[in-house]
């Protein structure tokens, strides 16, 4: 099993959702977030005031899939998420070693 993590765009979670639902995957966690990569934030105007935003706003995905979906996961995330734009986000993948449900107390690929 894998952790895929998605540090994206707000507005690409409609797309992502729509296109992991495609590919058979619907259990996600979803957070508010805030940073920055390469763009290192942006210059905006407030009140006639220019002011520098460090940390943009952006989603953390986070999913547990079953060995073989990872790939097909990832694809869809990527795809969904991509606008060619600085800032489009990352995507990661992290070994799970042990999952349980704690409604049943179904474990491993069973409990995703």
């Amino acid at each position: 099993m894998q952790l895929i993590t998605a540090i994206l765009q707000p507005s690409a979670l409609g797309p992502v959702k729509t296109a992991l639902d495609e590919v058979g995957i619907t259990g996600m966690t979803v957070y508010e977030a805030k940073g920055h990569g390469t763009q290192a934030g942006k210059v905006e105007v407030y009140r006639s005031q220019k002011v520098r935003v460090e940390f943009l706003p952006k989603i953390s995905l986070e999913i547990v899939v079953a060995d073989e979906s990872v790939d097909a996961a990832i694809q869809a995330i990527a795809e969904a998420a991509h606008t060619g734009q600085i800032g489009d986000g990352k995507i990661w993948a992290t070994p799970v070693s042990r999952v349980v449900r704690v409604r049943t107390g179904e474990t491993g690929t069973d409990a995703i």
